[in-house]
C-alpha cells in the first residue's frame, strides 16, 4: 500500500480527466490520497472530491502566496469536516520577495504572522500542520519551536534537504519526499536522505507539479507515487515493500484522521 500525502487533485489541470487519474492511481497501488488546502476558493472542490471517494482526504489552509485569503472562521469550518485531517498547506515561502528592503521585510512579517496563525488553529483543533518551506528555513524553523508546533506535529512538505531542519524530526515533524528525489540534480536530498530517521518519512506527488523521472515535464499523477518509493528504496538499500510499509505507517501515525479499510493490513 501507498499513500501520497501531498497531491492536488483539485487543481484545474484534473478538470477533464480526474476520475480517470485516480483510477490509475488505484491500479498503482496508491490507496489513500490526501488533498492539502492552498487556496480558500478550492476548498470546496477538495472536500467535494474526498466525499465522493472514501480513501481520499484533504487539509485547510493557505499557501504562504495566498496569506490575504487567510481567514480563520472559514478554515474551521472546513476542519470540522472529518474528511478534513490537517491544516496546512501553511509556512513560509521567501523566494518572490520584492527588491525594496522595506517592502521585503514587510512581507516577510506578513508571512510569519499568517503562518503562526495556522500553527495556532491546528492546535485548537488537534489536527497536523502541512508545512510549505522555501528559502525559509531559519525562520521557519523558529516559528514552529517558539509556537510550540510540536504539539500537534506535522509534515515538512517537500523536504528542501536542509540539514538545519532535521532536527524537527525529533520535534513530532515527518520529511515528504517527492518526485524531486528522481531528479538528476538533486544531489544534496540523496545526500541526506539517509540522515532522516525512517520512521519519519513520507511519500508525496505534490502534483500536478514536479512530475518524477521518466515523465518529467508533463503533468504529475498520484500513480507516480511509486517511482519515489523505488527510487528510495534504491537509495536506502531496502525492499520496495519496505518503503512501502514504513511510509504508510507513518501516514496513519501523522494523519490520525485517516481511516484503515476493512482490506488494509497495516
Amino acid at each position: 500500500m501507498i499513500i501520497d500525502t501531498h497531491c492536488h487533485l483539485d487543481d484545474e489541470q484534473y478538470g477533464e480527466d480526474l476520475d480517470a487519474v485516480i483510477t490509475r492511481a488505484t491500479e498503482k497501488n496508491i490507496q489513500y490520497i490526501i488533498i492539502p488546502g492552498a487556496n480558500i476558493d478550492d476548498l470546496p472542490h477538495a472536500q467535494a472530491i474526498a466525499h465522493k471517494y472514501s480513501h481520499i482526504y484533504y487539509a485547510a489552509g493557505v499557501h504562504p502566496y495566498h496569506k490575504e485569503q487567510f481567514d480563520e472562521n472559514i478554515l474551521r469550518e472546513f476542519l470540522r469536516d472529518e474528511k478534513c485531517i490537517a491544516v496546512g498547506e501553511c509556512g513560509l515561502d521567501y523566494y518572490r520577495l520584492p527588491e525594496n528592503e522595506d517592502e521585503k521585510a514587510q512581507e516577510k512579517e506578513e508571512q510569519k504572522v499568517v503562518f503562526a496563525r495556522h500553527i495556532a488553529l491546528a492546535k485548537e483543533v488537534k489536527k497536523p500542520l502541512i508545512v510549505h518551506i522555501r528559502d525559509a528555513n531559519e525562520d521557519s524553523k523558529r516559528l514552529l519551536l517558539d509556537k510550540n508546533a510540536s504539539e500537534v506535529g506535522g509534515v515538512l512538505h517537500c523536504y528542501n534537504a536542509s540539514k538545519h531542519l532535521l532536527e524537527l524530526g525529533e520535534k513530532g515533524f515527518y520529511f515528504g519526499i517527492g518526485g524531486v528525489l528522481t531528479f538528476k540534480n538533486a544531489k544534496n536530498l540523496v545526500e541526506v536522505l539517509p540522515l532522516i530517521p525512517k520512521d519519519k518519512l513520507l511519500l508525496e506527488t505534490d502534483a500536478p507539479y514536479l512530475t518524477p523521472m521518466p515523465y518529467r515535464g508533463q503533468r504529475n499523477e498520484p500513480g507516480y507515487t511509486s517511482l519515489v518509493a523505488d527510487k528510495m528504496a534504491i537509495l536506502l538499500n531496502v525492499d520496495v515493500t519496505e518503503i512501502h510499509t514504513l511510509t504508510s505507517e507513518n501516514a496513519f501515525k501523522l494523519f490520525k484522521g485517516l481511516r484503515k479499510r476493512s482490506f488494509d493490513t497495516i
